[in-house]
């Protein structure tokens, strides 16, 4: 019989603080009870690949699962997931994450990937682990691709179960392979920051979101008092004492928002989220304070554009304009939250003149957000896309020349991890020149209006570049900043929250 054991890796995703390992800790939990697990975690292990081959040495693994996010766990799922294949054949290998669930097909076809998980694993991970062992047949599993016969076979999609129905995650028995408090990092809202997910999916379709491939527009999130819950064991059994929110949208209910707040208010811990500005904007005045007292110093919020045709093209749904964008930024003062908005920019467009025209409308719109409200966070991605099969965007980047590797291996380049970073664009209709405007823009911007999450940076280290950049910023000379990208380099180490995270 095959041996049950499963073996979870969560590769490297950061070079700079390790974080709970929410999503193979959320597979383990689907199995408790049922099955013996390990987790290994390549953000606190020199040598990752050692130590999971050592384990599946023991002859007690027949399993091997590793979640993959496109850009830099690649590094280590794709060498690692191949190794495990040519030196224990036997062993079955599952994906789960965005890539694989975005690529399913290049994943496959690399022979060393037998199952991907495309949606939430908590039924269809269990079930595949007992149908296998039974040598029963998997047809019937929700949310799996495989290939059959060299073709690609999809199951039937669940794309969310009810959040509160699935079992708490067994923190003791990951304090027991990595202590906790490895995983609570100081951070701008705490020295040690708890990082959780109280939700799944989004309820919108953004045509560049590769959320909307998996969950298809579902949502569905924890009750507030089951979120308190978990908050408060984490606090008083390891010491957090911040909470980063890591949901794709965690603001999507007021009523549970209002209601986690009230319970928060006890506590005296900061805490960050993911949100809309159409959501959000919708929320009382009485909510947003509630947060405020409850601990909420920061949301990150997906401006994107501030040109309403863009907003359209890029199916961003609901009701968010350019005009609300600049208005919620001046309401978000009155409560001191800092709002935190991501442009993207580099959008698909048929030539030069185009896309110049459009980022230099966009650097026009950011600095009208900080004339309105100087604490706004800015963060600036490059438009990478995404396989959203069917939207209009999709077609236009397709009919514009653009693709994605065709063989897994190829996607080690460092110009593709960059690429999934939205950092280091392969899109045909973007130029050096106008890539170089938007890196010379970023480096004035966040020299002239330093990071408040760089907990880092000394206040004279922030008034000094700040100094530096002033003449640029207030005269809008981006070109060439040599001398602000060497100090943000060799001086402040300038942190990127878009890169390192929040």
């Amino acid at each position: 019989m095959k041996p049950s054991n499963i073996l979870l890796f969560n590769p490297r995703a950061t070079d700079y603080k390790a974080r709970i390992p929410n999503s193979v800790l959320q597979v383990a939990a689907s199995v408790e009870g049922l099955y013996d697990w390990v987790i290994v975690d390549g953000n606190l292990e020199a040598d990752p690949e050692n130590k999971i081959l050592d384990y599946l040495r023991t002859g007690q693994f027949g399993f091997f699962g590793s979640t993959v996010m496109p850009g830099p766990q690649l590094r280590q799922a794709i060498p690692i997931t191949r190794k495990v294949r040519e030196q224990f054949p036997g062993i079955t290998t599952v994906w789960g994450g965005y890539f694989p669930a975005n690529h399913p097909g290049v994943s496959l076809d690399s022979g060393f990937v037998d199952y991907v998980i495309d949606g939430p694993g908590d039924k269809a991970f269990p079930d595949l682990i007992t149908a296998l062992i039974e040598n029963k047949p998997v047809d019937g599993i929700h949310n799996l691709v495989y290939l059959k016969d060299g073709k690609l076979v999809r199951t039937p999609k669940v794309n969310i179960y009810p959040y509160d129905e699935l079992p708490d995650l067994p923190y003791e028995k990951l304090n027991a392979l990595y202590p906790m408090q490895q995983y609570l990092g100081k951070s701008f809202l705490g020295s040690r920051t708890i990082a959780y997910h109280s939700s799944f999916g989004c309820p919108f379709k953004c045509a560049f979101c590769a959320v909307v491939p998996i969950y298809q527009a579902k949502w569905n999130g924890k009750s507030a008092e089951r979120i308190y819950r978990d908050i408060k064991l984490l606090k008083e059994a390891y010491g957090g004492d911040a909470i980063e929110f890591h949901d794709n949208n965690f603001f999507v209910s007021e009523k549970r928002t209002a209601a986690f707040s009230r319970l928060m208010r006890r506590e005296g811990m900061n805490w960050w989220g993911e949100a809309r500005i159409d959501t959000v904007d919708k929320y009382s005045d009485e909510t947003l304070a509630l947060m405020r007292e409850a601990g909420c110093r920061m949301i990150f919020f997906g401006a994107e554009s501030g040109n309403d045709n863009l907003l359209d093209f890029m199916d961003k749904g609901g009701k968010q304009t350019g005009a609300q964008i600049l208005r919620f930024a001046s309401r978000m003062k009155q409560f001191d939250i800092i709002p935190e908005y991501s442009f993207v920019l580099g959008w698909p467009a048929a030539d030069e003149h185009e896309s110049l025209r459009q980022v230099e409308a966009e650097i026009d719109f950011i600095r009208r957000v900080k004339d309105r409200n100087p604490a706004t966070e800015i963060i600036i991605y490059i438009y990478s896309p995404v396989p959203t099969e069917g939207s209009e965007m999709f077609k236009k980047v397709q009919s514009l020349g653009f693709s994605f590797p065709k063989k897994l291996e190829d996607w080690l380049d460092p110009a593709w991890e960059n690429f999934d970073l939205r950092k280091n664009p392969l899109t045909p209709w973007l130029t050096p020149r106008i890539v170089d405007k938007i890196r010379d823009f970023e480096a004035v911007l966040n020299a002239y209006y330093p990071t408040v999450s760089d907990v880092k940076l000394s206040g004279f280290q922030r008034k000094a570049i700040r100094n530096l950049a002033a003449l640029r910023y207030r005269t809008g000379v981006y070109g060439r900043p040599y001398e602000l990208k060497l100090l943000q380099r060799y001086w402040l180490k300038y942190r990127q929250p878009e890169k390192e995270g929040f």
